[in-house]
């Protein structure tokens, strides 16, 4: 097992790979910028080096400061954590060539998996049903317009780099694709640095379902059951369950296994997500597959029991995945909430500034809560990053008390200084739709 590790990301998932080193008796290296100097993650660390200015661009994705840092502190890896460099195979290649083991898959498999595309066409020949679209990258609008004719309206442009909504249109006639084109192409180069788009058939009343899996060097993968996303807006993911109430025991066995299947033939190491989305009659269609620690991978701990940060530094440590499939079983029902610091009433605009209070209950009757933040009074919430303040989860004998327990603590919530969406996040748990478990990707809409 690695000595010391450095973590390359700021915030609560640094807090959060801290917190298993420290049970593995690691030693951990945080990173900060300019703008998160007072950051608590600095001082969880038994290190803590500058990488740069406020901007992101300055620090956390500057690969040259972050590999100066990781040699200054002699660590002997890396976790990227999720965000950042973390689904970057250059960063990757970098940390191998400076002798540091990189936490995450390899390069060659995350150029593979990144590039949505090219993505598209290997699960496609592995089998795995893919959404109806174009083969390979559009070279011009019009290339496009007869992809889109030969699919169907309504249609999706997606960015073949992207991730977030980013680059990313949904196109119900020719004229709305016209339009539509250049502007998915641009805002794919300006955020990715890759222009290049492709389509698909936009499935109507989707639900986003994914399912985790963990793969070893030695031709070993597991899955760890699915989790729903379909509560989102824009893209971004807002409130994430398992296991989801669209899958029957028996198709959440088969889509799993299809899953490790997959990945164990890819050569998969570390954690990792193969995303889905399924259509009003409960066909699933291969979205992407996100080659790093999720967001929302606190849901799936809770309902397994599986430690996925533990596992993600043992198989990066060449030890091999002890879990076997039979053994790994999903008990109960988890929720998670995102609490964003974004006012929900002025279309979620960003709400940074100094957090002058912040109270979450930690105990609520018939559930175990949990809590995964870095936000604590006297916080400055700065603006160069992602608005997430904390992720708040529940685990319950049942979805209902789960739904319920979460609508209890988030009752209790008190954060001052910034406005948040935790009074939004509660609209959405007490809708009927949400509470039946009979809802899809349009529900956020309906709910504003």
């Amino acid at each position: 097992m690695f000595k010391r590790v450095l973590i390359a990301n700021r915030g609560e998932i640094a807090l959060r790979v801290m917190r298993t080193c420290r049970r593995l008796g690691i030693e951990t290296v945080a990173i900060y910028s300019e703008a998160d100097r007072q950051s608590p993650h600095c001082s969880a660390a038994d290190l803590a080096l500058p990488v740069g200015g406020s901007k992101s661009a300055d620090s956390y994705r500057n690969i040259e400061a972050v590999l100066t840092a990781a040699r200054h502190a002699e660590a002997q890896a890396v976790h990227p954590g999720y965000g950042f460099l973390a689904e970057n195979p250059l960063f990757a290649e970098r940390c191998r060539d400076a002798k540091l083991t990189f936490i995450g898959p390899s390069s060659r498999v995350m150029r593979l998996l990144g590039d949505k595309a090219a993505a598209r066409r290997t699960m496609k020949a592995l089998g795995v049903p893919v959404i109806p679209g174009s083969e390979g990258l559009l070279q011009s609008a019009s290339e496009a317009r007869t992809w889109a004719q030969e699919v169907g309206f309504p249609v999706l442009l997606k960015a073949t780099a992207g991730g977030g909504g980013k680059g990313m249109r949904l196109c119900r006639d020719t004229t709305q694709l016209a339009q539509a084109y250049a502007e998915a192409q641009a805002e794919a180069g300006q955020a990715f640095g890759d222009a290049g788009l492709y389509l698909e058939r936009y499935l109507e009343q989707g639900r986003h379902i994914e399912v985790q899996f963990l793969g070893d060097r030695y031709g070993h993968a597991v899955h760890l059951g699915e989790r729903e996303c379909s509560v989102q807006r824009h893209h971004q993911k807002l409130i994430e369950e398992s296991p989801s109430m669209a899958l029957s025991p028996e198709s959440r066995a088969a889509l799993g296994a299809q899953v490790a299947d997959v990945m164990a033939k890819l050569g998969y190491v570390g954690a990792g997500t193969m995303e889905f989305l399924q259509d009003a009659t409960g066909h699933l269609y291969f979205m992407e597959v996100n080659a790093r620690l999720q967001v929302e991978h606190p849901v799936t701990e809770m309902v397994t029991g599986v430690d996925l940060v533990e596992w993600q530094l043992r198989v990066a440590a060449n030890e091999r995945l002890k879990l076997t499939q039979e053994a790994l079983t999903l008990s109960g029902h988890a929720l998670e909430c995102r609490i964003n610091a974004e006012d929900s009433a002025h279309d979620f605009a960003p709400s940074p500034g100094l957090v002058h209070e912040f109270v979450v209950p930690m105990e609520t009757p018939g559930a175990a809560v949990r809590l995964e933040t870095y936000v604590q009074s006297g916080v400055q919430i700065p603006i160069y990053y992602d608005s997430l303040l904390a992720k708040l989860i529940t685990h319950a004998p049942s979805r209902e008390a789960a739904r319920r327990a979460m609508l209890a603590v988030l009752q209790g919530v008190r954060i001052e200084g910034v406005t948040t969406t935790v009074p939004f996040l509660m609209r959405v748990l007490a809708d009927a739709r949400f509470a039946r478990g009979e809802y899809h990707t349009g529900l956020v809409e309906s709910v504003r």
